[in-house]
C-alpha cells in the first residue's frame, strides 16, 4: 500500500471564492472521486480550523495499491480538472 498526502495553502481569495469557501469545495470535489476512480483504497480531506501561518488549510490522505495505481490515478480526467483547480488557489 501506498499513502499519497498533499497539503496546500491557499489564496485568501480565488477563483471568485473566499479561501474557506474553497477548500470546501476541493474537499467536495476531491472526496467525489472515490467511486469514480478506481484506483483510490482510501481517500479523506481535512479542512484546517485554527487560524495560523504555520498551519496548512488543506490536507488529502490517500491510499493506492502501488506507485502505478498513483501514477493512473493523477493521469485520469476527473483527478486532472480537481487538481488544476486546487493549483490555482495556492498560494
Amino acid at each position: 500500500m501506498l499513502k499519497h498526502i498533499v497539503m496546500w495553502k491557499l489564496k485568501e481569495f480565488a477563483e471568485g471564492k473566499t479561501k474557506a469557501e474553497n477548500a470546501q469545495f476541493m474537499k467536495e470535489n476531491l472526496e467525489r472521486l472515490v467511486g469514480i476512480i478506481p484506483e483510490i483504497k482510501s481517500l479523506q480531506v481535512g479542512i484546517n480550523e485554527k487560524i495560523s501561518d504555520m498551519a496548512y488549510d488543506a490536507v488529502l490522505i490517500s491510499t493506492f495499491e502501488d506507485a502505478e495505481a498513483l501514477a493512473r490515478y493523477k493521469e485520469h480526467p476527473e483527478h486532472v480538472k480537481v487538481s488544476n483547480y486546487c493549483k490555482n488557489n495556492q498560494r
